[in-house]
């Protein structure tokens, strides 16, 4: 089997990857992942998925490398990783009541053809009304400044949503192993 690559630093990426029992490594892409003028969260998180792969394929060749990014929208505009606690909390108080999409993107680079396969993955999470206080508790419990949305789905994020609508839960997390499970078979790598 041709060994695997995960185009990625993140550690949630990495979590939900081992779920697959798949023997891999993972390399930083180190690209740049600023949002083109104009460029809906669809389009942009699918391109740097494929960008990941592609420029991880290029350092490392004969490998299949899995790219994936995500990011948070809300009315159509692309919110970034909090970084702060004080953007975590008012990036939080503007969902309170609101519908959010969560664009979550992967893409398989095969290193025989040298073609590059994705998927988007769009999950909608639907908020509470949120008071400041207990988005402070959160946001202090949790720390979620790293975060697409400022919140961890795998944890106390989810006591802040009334639902969520999407295809898989684990492309709330950062990687869609239902949509990686079929573009990995397409290339021979079945799983149980």
């Amino acid at each position: 089997m041709t060994p695997v690559i995960l185009a990625s630093s993140s550690r949630y990426r990495a979590m939900l990857l081992d779920r697959l029992g798949l023997d891999y490594e993972q390399h930083s892409p180190a690209i740049d992942e600023s949002h083109q003028p104009g460029e809906d969260p669809e389009v942009y998180v699918c391109r740097l998925a494929r960008e990941k792969a592609q420029a991880v394929a290029a350092r490392m060749p004969g490998r299949v490398v899995i790219g994936s990014d995500q990011c948070s929208s809300r009315d159509g505009d692309i919110l970034g990783k909090p970084h702060t606690r004080e953007r975590a909390i008012e990036q939080l108080l503007g969902f309170g009541g609101r519908r959010v999409r969560i664009a979550t993107a992967v893409a398989v680079y095969d290193p025989d053809s040298a073609r590059t396969r994705s998927a988007y993955v769009p999950t909608d999470v639907y908020f509470r009304r949120l008071e400041r206080s207990a988005v402070e508790r959160y946001v202090y419990a949790e720390s979620p400044l790293d975060c697409a949305g400022a919140f961890k789905a795998e944890g106390l994020g989810v006591t802040l949503f009334e639902k969520i609508r999407g295809d898989d839960p684990n492309a709330l997390i950062g990687l869609p192993l239902i949509a990686l499970t079929d573009l990995l078979a397409q290339l021979g790598i079945k799983r149980p």
